[in-house]
């Protein structure tokens, strides 16, 4: 790929990162700021406010192994931004409709659309980070890769800014005009998308070499404690807000906790670049489910705004990290011919306790201890989750060797 200056390649970046910001910031983490007024509104059981995420968590995956089969006949642009569009209609369908059934399908739907959105942008993104510009030193890989994956908090934070002030200003379904002004803003963001990603169009999927298979248990302990992020960070995410409302801070406090948790999920990318290089084994994954199990207890050992503060920018600044740390396992680990195989296993066990996870800290949220409780089986989940990728080792060189052609 060849774009004319690298000042162009740094702003198709910046537009794929709006596909970032709605297929994750506003369709997935803006319900966390939408879940008080809806589940006051709709006497949701924490189980079902749980359950919506795990439908949105269902439909992504679902997306995600829709949308590999739908890029070797579609060109990954128009899939990108088809997905763009379908999230801002869901969106704003949810601020029309009021029934358990219909927002469990909506979450549904919207996973599958924000999913397509979500890969596409980054096939876009790994593309782009080699792009070499017609004149000029192109930007460096990690700094693509980290603006596309930035965009996340990117919509955190806009989330942050919209949600709040039209649930204070609204009556009846107050949660309605949120969702609709979220829609607004996603048709947006797509719009900005489209144009600035012209010259990305035509990039179509490459065939490739048939994928090597590999045997999972030599990354056993890897999975096991991916599977265990899924479990774990998804509950913080799903009900953090809850938490703090029910812990009485303040609304602007609030707002101010969400915009630096997605400025920290910003910054990440680079924050932990130089470990996720050198780290081979798990220790990566080890290290930051561990502080993702602290910033998931700080808010329930203390209500004050310091504790909470520091565990909203300690969270944002690790969660996304994680996703990135297995992605380098399997590249330090695997034969390039495995890598697709492996980064595929990696997506299904954290698509598993993606679903699971939000279910679960509802249902143990509904009985003694509330969501003290539920925040506590979340952390220790992601302690677990350290636990096990602290014994992911390296693989010795022979053992990649024989990983490209060993069955799974």
């Amino acid at each position: 790929m060849t774009l004319a200056t690298p000042r162009a390649i740094l702003a198709a970046a910046f537009a794929l990162a709006l596909g970032a910001a709605v297929s994750l910031g506003l369709a997935r983490f803006s319900y966390a700021l939408l879940l008080p007024p809806m589940r006051d509104d709709l006497g949701w059981s924490y189980f079902t406010a749980g359950a919506m995420n795990t439908a949105n968590a269902a439909g992504y995956l679902a997306g995600a192994l829709l949308t590999q089969r739908a890029l070797r006949r579609v060109e990954a642009r128009t899939l990108l931004l088809a997905g763009g569009w379908g999230a801002a209609a869901l969106l704003a369908l949810h601020g029309l409709v009021a029934g358990d059934g219909w927002l469990y399908g909506l979450r549904t739907a919207t996973g599958i659309a924000s999913a397509a959105t979500f890969v596409c942008g980054g096939l876009l993104a790994a593309r782009l980070a080699q792009a070499t510009p017609a004149r000029g030193a192109a930007p460096s890989p990690g700094l693509v890769l980290g603006l596309y994956y930035g965009g996340t908090g990117l919509g955190i934070i806009v989330s942050a800014l919209v949600v709040p002030p039209l649930v204070a200003r609204s009556v009846g379904h107050a949660w309605q005009g949120a969702w609709l002004a979220l829609g607004a803003t996603a048709l947006a963001a797509t719009l900005a998308m489209g144009a600035g990603t012209r010259a990305l169009a035509g990039a179509a999927a490459a065939a490739g070499a048939q994928a090597a298979r590999w045997r999972r248990r030599d990354l056993g302990f890897g999975l096991l404690g991916y599977l265990m992020f899924g479990l774990g960070y998804i509950g913080y995410m799903t009900f953090v807000v809850t938490l703090l409302r029910e812990q009485r801070l303040a609304e602007g406090a609030i707002v101010a906790f969400y915009v630096l948790l997605g400025a920290g999920v910003i910054g990440s990318s680079w924050w932990w670049a130089g470990l996720l290089q050198r780290a081979r084994g798990g220790g990566a994954l080890a290290l930051l489910n561990g502080l993702l199990a602290a910033a998931t207890l700080l808010p329930v050992l203390s209500a004050h705004p310091v504790a909470v503060f520091v565990s909203g920018a300690l969270f944002g600044s690790v969660f996304l990290s994680v996703v990135a740390s297995t992605t380098a396992m399997v590249r330090h680990n695997l034969p390039p011919p495995a890598w697709p195989a492996g980064i595929a296993a990696f997506t299904v066990v954290f698509a598993a306790g993606q679903i699971v996870g939000p279910s679960l800290v509802g249902w143990v949220a509904d009985g003694a201890g509330g969501l003290a409780r539920g925040f506590a089986v979340s952390a220790g989940l992601l302690a677990l989750g350290a636990v096990l990728a602290a014994r992911q080792r390296p693989l010795a060189r022979e053992a990649q060797r024989q990983a490209g052609g060993s069955g799974a």
